[in-house]
């Protein structure tokens, strides 16, 4: 793996969707940004959806509001991500590697390169959240924060 300046990690619950599901699933994401900020490493874990998975994404917004998908972890064939997107398991663990290729652009929010996403996943305003059918807006989510530097 390339050497990477910040981890960054988040917890997904059901109580930080919004708006919040009850939902007893769990889950955990890691980030590793490259030092060159040109690749981000990701570990997506995910167990006890009520759903069943559809997709999961990371997001521009701040804790509590709601943002535009600007990087796909996973899909599914009800739910496909762009071409080249791995599928999710039902329960388990996505890993990966995100590069400027993958970023799906929001200019209503300003996020139109991938070093804009990475500042974003820095300054804590992004989040990644899995979305199943019982809950198509997200059933888990986590802000990415904790951020460490190596």
């Amino acid at each position: 793996m390339a050497d990477h300046d910040f981890v960054v990690r988040a917890r997904l619950a059901g109580t930080n969707e919004v708006p919040a599901v009850s939902s007893s699933a769990r889950g955990a994401f890691e980030v590793r940004i490259a030092r060159d900020g040109l690749s981000i490493a990701y570990t997506l874990d995910y167990s006890g959806l009520q759903g069943q998975v559809r997709q999961a994404h990371i997001h521009v917004a701040q804790r509590n509001v709601n943002g535009a998908i600007v990087l796909w972890l996973c899909g599914t064939p009800t739910n496909p991500g762009p071409a080249g997107t791995q599928t999710c398991p039902a329960t388990g663990t996505v890993t990966g590697t995100l590069t400027a290729t993958d970023l799906q652009v929001s200019a209503t929010q300003q996020v139109t390169t991938f070093a804009r996403v990475i500042e974003a996943i820095q300054d804590g305003v992004a989040y990644a959240n899995v979305h199943t059918d019982l809950s198509p807006g997200g059933e888990i989510r986590g802000q990415l924060g904790s951020r460490s530097g190596h």
